[in-house]
């Protein structure tokens, strides 16, 4: 491409992609809601223009995702959003990091993860504080090593479902 055509065609290039940026923008303003979700984010909508597209967008998929929801559901969304905000900041922060170590973790370590959170959860209630209060008397050193046991027995376990032998 020559001198004399490389700034038309980025000008026409910029141009195009600013099109499609602006259509983008325009297809999630506050007239292009449902009348659900208008409902749901009615307090947003003052300052609905200034947010990014992402956050727009994800804010409507709540809204959606919050009128499909039964009574039941919204209870419990709205207990763990009071909860959330009785948080501090610090609090927060950490639970945002976590979130995102998860996110990096192989989808084998999330399935492992999650599994045995089901566990944990599924056991008497008298049982699971048992085991909270016996975690927290522990020392860091303490603690690594349990974690450290736990990774192992998981291991040899997927290592015997995987050969087909009986567990140790």
């Amino acid at each position: 491409m020559t001198v004399k055509y490389f700034h038309p065609a980025i000008a026409i290039s910029l141009l195009v992609l600013a099109g499609a940026a602006w259509a983008q923008d325009e297809q999630l303003n506050w007239n292009s809601l449902s009348e659900e979700q208008r409902e749901v984010l009615g307090p947003m909508q003052e300052n609905w223009d200034m947010l990014s597209l992402e956050r727009r967008e994800r804010l409507a998929e709540g809204a959606t995702r919050w009128t499909e929801m039964g009574t039941e559901d919204r209870a419990a969304a709205r207990q763990r959003f009071d909860t959330w905000r009785s948080l501090s900041e610090d609090q927060r922060a950490r639970i945002r990091e976590r979130y995102q170590q998860f996110q990096r973790l192989s989808p084998r370590e999330k399935a492992r993860i999650r599994n045995n959170f089901e566990r944990f959860r599924d056991l008497p209630a008298d049982r699971r504080q048992q085991l909270r209060e016996r975690y927290r008397n522990m020392t860091p050193e303490q603690r690594q090593a349990v974690r450290d046991r736990l990774r192992q027995h998981q291991r040899r376990r997927i290592r015997n479902r995987t050969t087909d032998q009986p567990p140790r």
